[in-house]
């Protein structure tokens, strides 16, 4: 962008709408802010920046360092993980006094994999306005670029962190026909891709999107057979914020699952479920793994 380009967008007369549109008082403002790139940050959620009496936020430190770039000055009240419902407490009664307070994390959208959640529900649960500011989402801006056709997604969020729960929950989701979305750390990042392996088909596809928006951003899908190897090829690969998708299952035929239940159900009546399971899946050619997990929930449903 020439110099010529930027004053031009400065000018631009919708810059101006921020200060025009209704900003309410006794409101909490769920304000999204950028995951990486700085400059991501909305021109409506400077502006309530700009306006709120204070803003809770999961690190001081880290908020009063954005908030800095962008001029800004506000008093910064500690909200994360281990003080929420406290917090909570402290940003209803200054609510309740008319004030508005910003709500943000770290990164991205509060309450997604993020603190935030308990102080909205409680927020909410008094009786006061909740009003979100829509911006960067780390899980949204990795299916974008992803490449996998699917209308829908399953966001998963952050895996356990002991092998054995990682692998029973991994299991719960083989049979997920929606985009599946993992976050996960660069410490874990080759655990969790050997889990997959370990779970799901080989020929699935998996992409995985570390630091995204920043300056080494990296996006890459390949089978999941391929997936250990890509990472152990640069040791770079290590490092960074992850999100990990995970293509979904094929849609199952509707005919064959009635029938593939009413077979299910017959055994289920006589035999054991992993047994069931296993004859279903020698009459009818199907995965066992598959079989084993809906017989589970028809023996639940019964």
């Amino acid at each position: 962008m020439s110099d010529h380009d930027s004053s031009s967008i400065a000018s631009l007369p919708v810059l101006g709408e921020t200060a025009h549109q209704a900003y309410p008082s006794a409101t909490l403002y769920v304000v999204a802010t950028p995951i990486g790139n700085v400059t991501d940050i909305s021109l409506r959620a400077l502006h309530v920046l700009s306006l709120v009496n204070a803003v809770a936020c999961e690190d001081t430190r880290n908020t009063a360092t954005l908030m800095n770039r962008f001029g800004l000055h506000k008093p910064l009240i500690a909200a994360h993980q281990h003080n929420e419902r406290e917090a909570a407490e402290t940003l209803i009664a200054r609510l309740q006094a008319g004030e508005r307070i910003a709500l943000v994390s770290d990164a991205g959208t509060p309450a997604v994999s993020d603190p935030g959640a308990r102080i909205v529900d409680a927020v909410r649960a008094a009786g006061l306005r909740v009003l979100p500011l829509p911006g960067a989402s780390a899980a949204v801006t990795a299916l974008s670029a992803s490449g996998l056709v699917n209308d829908q997604f399953y966001f998963v969020g952050f895996l356990p962190a002991k092998a054995k729960q990682r692998e029973n929950f991994l299991g719960t989701l083989r049979s997920v026909t929606a985009t599946m979305v993992f976050y996960e750390a660069p410490h874990r990042i080759l655990d969790c891709a050997a889990a997959l392996a370990s779970v799901f088909e080989p020929t699935r596809q998996v992409v995985f999107a570390r630091e995204l928006t920043k300056m080494f951003e990296e996006i890459h899908r390949c089978p999941l057979s391929e997936a250990e190897a890509w990472i152990k090829a640069d040791a770079h690969r290590e490092k960074g914020e992850f999100v990990v998708l995970l293509e979904g299952a094929p849609p199952a035929d509707d005919e064959n699952d009635v029938e593939t239940d009413r077979l299910l159900n017959i055994l289920l009546a006589e035999l054991p479920v992993k047994q069931a399971a296993g004859l279903a899946a020698q009459i009818t050619g199907r995965k066992k793994n598959a079989l084993y997990d809906r017989a589970l929930q028809l023996k639940d449903e019964a």
